[in-house]
């Protein structure tokens, strides 16, 4: 009998300055940064129940299948890259009214248990971490991917 692999999850969770329907319209919008589709060297975005999405980050492919848009509450979709060694992993973000505020929480999971897929909380968090100043006091904070990892480009 074949074991199945064995899979890791990840979680990342920040307080964003906004209403969850500004968020959640913020995290699908290419133009803001923060999220995965503005740093993209290219993109293709249909953010719909079974639209597509493929984008690159130093020549590094991402792509899924959206499965679920609940606006203001919740986007559910497939990822595969490199780093998930090929296999599909599922990423679930939620947001959920806190106050003026908005918990932003991402769940990416069934990675496997790799250095590799493990490497995606750092990015998550980095993401997180732009997307933030989006929003609130943050005034839309500009920033170069370059700038936050000079090593990268070596």
């Amino acid at each position: 009998m074949n074991e199945s692999p064995k899979t890791i999850e990840i979680k990342v969770t920040e307080i964003i300055s906004a209403p969850p329907g500004e968020v959640f319209d913020g995290w699908l919008d290419p133009k803001i940064p923060g999220n995965p589709w503005n740093a993209a060297e290219k993109v293709i975005l249909d953010p719909k129940v079974d639209g597509l999405f493929y984008w690159t980050l130093k020549r590094t492919s991402h792509y899924g299948r959206f499965m679920e848009l609940e606006r203001p509450a919740r986007i559910q979709h497939t990822w595969m890259s490199p780093n998930t060694l090929g296999q599909e992993s599922i990423v679930t973000v939620t947001f959920t009214k806190q106050g003026e505020d908005t918990l932003m929480t991402l769940v990416h999971s069934n990675l496997p248990d790799h250095e590799l897929a493990r490497g995606h909380q750092k990015g998550w968090n980095y993401f997180f971490g732009i997307f933030r100043e989006q929003f609130g006091n943050g005034s839309r904070k500009k920033y170069r991917w370059d700038d936050a990892h000079p090593l990268a480009t070596k």
